[in-house]
């Protein structure tokens, strides 16, 4: 499925209007008041993203899924908190935002980003680059729908029912072009495992009924979200692919 260019071309117009702003800015977006549910645009200038405030919402960064009929059904994490997100604007001012609210009472809700903190520096997960030239596929779960009829299910791909905290969200599958400039990213175990970096080919990660997929993004995007949402980028567990000795953290 052909998602990757449009969504790669939005976040990376979103940098460059942002880079300039984002120098000056120090610390996370204010709002007026930090107990209510918000929606606001992380610089001022450029609404190409919105932050979610102090609201519910499904965090898949860090998730595997599952391919049914080229579709990817990703267990993802509830969190409650603020979050970010491309605004996926449509109709007359339709966005992230409205979709999100108004599955408090429908029975869905969105899945967008915030850094997991499983990657942080003592997690027990670390991010894994595939670089240009590879050609395996993930999921680009930014902006799914998540189903909360799901929580605490048994869920077809799934060994074990989900979780009362975890929900099934639907995510577009992005192939990798080997020919692509730019290469994408992975979570996975840390310490770092060579054998994960199987999942950047396509003998592994493909779209296939039954195949297994992580959610993923272009390089760099995580990064970029991190710190337009809180305003920095923490340490984080990082795994490269080393030619001859296998994945490193740098």
């Amino acid at each position: 499925m052909k998602t990757r260019g449009n969504f790669a071309l939005v976040l990376f117009m979103g940098a460059m209007l942002v880079a300039g702003s984002m120098a000056a800015q120090q610390s996370p977006t204010t709002r007026a008041d930090s107990h209510k549910p918000s929606c606001s645009s992380p610089t001022h200038g450029t609404n190409v993203f919105k932050i979610l405030g102090n609201q519910t919402y499904a965090l898949c960064a860090a998730s595997s899924s599952f391919v049914f009929n080229k579709v990817a059904y990703s267990n993802c994490d509830i969190e409650f908190g603020d979050s970010i997100m491309l605004k996926f604007g449509f109709d007359d001012d339709q966005d992230v935002c409205t979709v999100n609210e108004e599955g408090v009472k429908n029975g869905y809700m969105v899945s967008t980003f915030s850094p997991p903190a499983s990657v942080l520096e003592g997690g027990d997960k670390a991010v894994y680059t595939c670089p240009s030239g590879s050609d395996g596929a993930y999921a680009q779960c930014g902006g799914g729908i998540c189903f909360k009829s799901t929580k605490g299910q048994s869920f077809p791909g799934f060994d074990k029912p989900l979780a009362k905290d975890e929900i099934v969200c639907s995510c577009p599958i992005t192939t990798q072009k080997p020919s692509d400039p730019v290469g994408y990213q992975i979570v996975g175990p840390y310490p770092c495992q060579q054998n994960f970096f199987d999942n950047c080919k396509s003998t592994t990660a493909n779209s296939k009924t039954g195949s297994t997929l992580y959610v993923g993004a272009p390089t760099g995007t995580a990064d970029l979200l991190t710190l337009l949402l809180t305003g920095s980028v923490p340490k984080e567990n990082k795994c490269s692919m080393q030619k001859d000795s296998g994945a490193e953290t740098p």
